[in-house]
């Protein structure tokens, strides 16, 4: 069948609902420190999902895995790894220049960089983008994205300054912008390398078809060894963590010791976790032995770990409906995002007294991105008309 960008973009649009939702069953999740119910999370979102989904929706996964190149598999695992320190150091941009702020940069950095450099790398940006209408529309739609992106972020500003100054100092305590810029520049270029990692894996998509996978599901096997590497770089900070602040015994512990509770740390939707990666879970002294539901922690991780890993599910299928620009994927996937992630934050109250101007900013910057993401999907549509005559 040929590709259908205006349904590439709908699956993009689900991807980011999942991305902008799987944080949501994490704020069920009782006395675990984060370090604790992210790794499980972690567990279900980058090992178990795409193992069990690869091998039900693809043919042959194990043997499509074990015949291809060393290089292949390395550089796939590689950008995995690169991606997972984007999403760390991600942590450190919030410190140093709070949430809206970061975040706007960031992505804006992730968009541009995940979008841009694999057709760059490849010697097409010229041909393919500058050279064809359809690339100059779907450039036009990345332009409007990172417009999008700003009035977002600006919008998250104000809404920052609505807020009481020892409110404004209890979240950017330690604003520094020299060292926020300079660690967002690397979270968002590290953060970029999911694409490329994906872009990678091109081999492993042919070889799944060759076996007899459908082509929409050809980017599944991809993601086995590329959420491999984001899980190898999360996996080792989170143990240290448990080491560090001797959480370790959570996993298995029906009870927590009367002297400290830790309490859950929210999410925001990004494509990993945010300020509480590099801070220690804040804790509240306790008189007596609480218990923990285990059963349900387990539960809710492994809820928001698939939610998360669905994110993806549908961002390579929707690949698969790009046609010839399918690297524009990217960009629809961080629009997505951020639009989703906003309407979570609305529905829970979070911008609850941030003053009207704040509101119509955020407004106007969903707007724009919804738009970009339609720009994109019309541009991949003209580019499916040329390659058709």
């Amino acid at each position: 069948m040929p590709p259908n960008p205006a349904l590439g973009v709908v699956y993009h649009w689900l991807g980011g609902l999942a991305s902008g939702s799987f944080y949501v069953p994490y704020r069920a999740v009782r006395r675990w420190s984060w370090e604790t119910y992210w790794l499980v999370g972690g567990i279900f979102s980058w090992i178990i999902a795409p193992w069990v989904v690869g091998v039900l929706l693809t043919r042959d996964l194990p043997a499509v895995l074990s015949a291809m190149p060393v290089k292949t598999l390395f550089w796939c695992f590689f950008f995995g790894i690169l991606w997972g320190i984007g999403g760390l150091t991600f942590g450190l941009t919030m410190r140093y220049l709070g949430l809206s702020l970061g975040m706007a940069i960031v992505m804006g950095l992730c968009a541009a960089f995940g979008t841009l450099m694999p057709p760059l790398f490849n010697g097409e940006f010229a041909s393919k983008v500058l050279g064809t209408g359809s690339g100059r529309v779907i450039l036009l739609g990345i332009f409007v994205c990172l417009t999008g992106l700003g009035v977002a972020g600006l919008a998250g500003i104000y809404k920052e300054r609505a807020m009481p100054p020892e409110e404004q100092q209890k979240a950017i305590a330690e604003f520094n912008l020299r060292k926020g810029f300079a660690v967002a520049i690397l979270s968002g270029i590290m953060s970029a390398c999911f694409a490329y990692g994906l872009a990678a894996g091109d081999p492993i998509r042919r070889s799944s078809m060759q076996h007899g996978t459908p082509s929409l599901w050809q980017g599944l096997p991809v993601l086995v060894i590329v959420l491999l590497g984001g899980f190898t770089t999360n996996f080792i900070w989170t143990v240290l963590l448990n080491i560090r602040n001797k959480s370790g015994h959570e996993y298995v512990s029906p009870t927590l010791r009367v002297d400290q509770e830790p309490q859950p740390i929210e999410e925001t939707a990004l494509t990993g976790p945010t300020t509480s990666i590099l801070t220690t879970a804040p804790t509240t002294l306790l008189r007596e032995t609480v218990r923990v539901p285990l059963l349900s922690n387990y539960l809710f991780c492994a809820l928001a770990g698939v939610t998360w890993y669905m994110q993806f599910f549908f961002y390579t299928m929707g690949e698969t409906q790009m046609g010839a620009y399918r690297f524009s994927s990217w960009t629809i996937h961080m629009a997505s995002i951020v639009i989703f992630s906003s309407l979570w934050g609305i529905g829970l109250h979070e911008w609850k007294g941030a003053g009207p101007a704040a509101h119509r900013l955020l407004a106007a910057g969903l707007a724009i991105l919804l738009f970009s993401t339609l720009i994109i999907g019309y541009g991949n549509y003209l580019g499916t008309l040329t390659a058709a005559h």
